[in-house]
């Protein structure tokens, strides 16, 4: 379908990785940075990965927060996949602070698309735009769920792709432009970093391995690889099915806290001693969910179904997660330690 392909925040954890998997397969790929001084780090980690012709990659200099340039960027380009997503570090003062710049970041993409010959977008939405709502634990998530977005204990990140995701089919409804869209819906991403870049589901791992916390939360967790999220965004790109679709990217079955701390105390012996050995009671997470923010986020895992449904990726793109739980955790934790985020 697709001849070249841009990806924005060609720097990122996840962007990396569909830019590496683009040019395996031969595409033409064109990624965004914020600063000209990036292109040589990106040809630095491509090459390093084993691919030393990047005559096919190129750059443009562009920002989310801006208007400018996005039209003349996407003149040449087939499809958009709209990875990167404007952040925000630190105590927020405003809650808008995070939510206009994601939700203002995406439909500046789709503005700009709906002005060029772009044929189909696909955006990186996130699972807390899918299943933070579903609090029946007999029950299956699915893509046809959506999290309230008034829901207690939603954090402002997960809030703000949701209210991002519903913003950008809002315009497709609208504008009914000539391209169409596909939201990808990973939950938490492990897996290796090409590059030093994490995404954030890495301080989960941070919180057991830097020993900075005597106990932990033994939250349950849906995991996913990042290399099987670079693949489900590259087959939602060239799949004509999938246009107009939401997809959910995650490994099988559930992996908790405990089984992850069990499993580097196995897996990765050197590291067992920075594994906090005792667990923080259910209850108190809920007694401290009533005062404190960080808690509140903690209960709400604890309440949401985590019987997630991936099928229909497979069946509809033919997507296959290659990495399990066990391993998408593993490969995080070693680029932890390789790349120095642990010490």
């Amino acid at each position: 379908m697709s001849k070249k392909i841009l990806v924005t925040g060609g720097t990122g954890f996840l962007a990396s990785h569909i830019i590496f998997q683009l040019l395996q397969q031969g595409f033409a790929v064109k990624t965004t940075i914020r600063q000209n001084n990036s292109q040589a780090a990106i040809l630095a980690t491509i090459k390093a990965n084993g691919i030393y012709d990047t005559s096919q990659l190129s750059f443009a200099v562009a920002d989310l927060n801006q208007d400018a340039h996005w039209e003349e960027i996407m003149a040449d380009c087939d499809g958009v996949i709209s990875v990167a997503s404007p952040v925000f570090f630190g105590k927020v003062s405003n809650e808008q602070e995070v939510m206009k710049p994601a939700r203002d970041g995406i439909l500046r993409i789709l503005k700009a698309a709906s002005k060029t010959g772009v044929k189909r977008v696909v955006m990186t939405s996130n699972f807390g735009a899918v299943g933070f709502s579903n609090l029946d634990k007999n029950s299956w998530t699915t893509e046809e769920n959506w999290t309230d977005e008034n829901q207690a204990g939603l954090s402002l990140y997960e809030k703000s792709k949701l209210l991002a995701e519903k913003a950008a089919w809002q315009f497709m409804k609208r504008e009914k432009p000539n391209f169409d869209l596909v939201a990808i819906n990973p939950v938490a991403i492990f897996g290796p970093s090409l590059n030093g870049h994490v995404s954030g589901s890495f301080d989960l791992l941070k919180m057991l391995l830097t020993g900075s916390t005597k106990r932990y939360p033994n939250l349950p967790l849906n995991v996913v690889d990042v290399r099987d999220v670079a693949a489900i965004h590259i087959l939602a790109m060239l799949t004509p099915e999938a246009g107009g679709q939401r997809f959910i990217a995650s490994a099988n079955g559930i992996i908790t806290m405990a089984e992850i701390a069990a499993l580097i105390k196995k897996e990765r012996p050197a590291l067992a001693a920075k594994v906090p050995q005792k667990q923080i009671p259910n209850f108190l997470i809920k007694l401290a969910s009533h005062f404190n923010t960080t808690a509140q986020e903690g209960a709400l895992f604890l309440q949401m179904n985590r019987n997630v449904k991936n099928d229909k990726a497979k069946k509809q793109l033919g997507w296959q997660p290659l990495a399990d739980s066990k391993t998408a955790v593993l490969e995080a934790v070693d680029s932890l330690v390789a790349q120095k985020h642990i010490e």
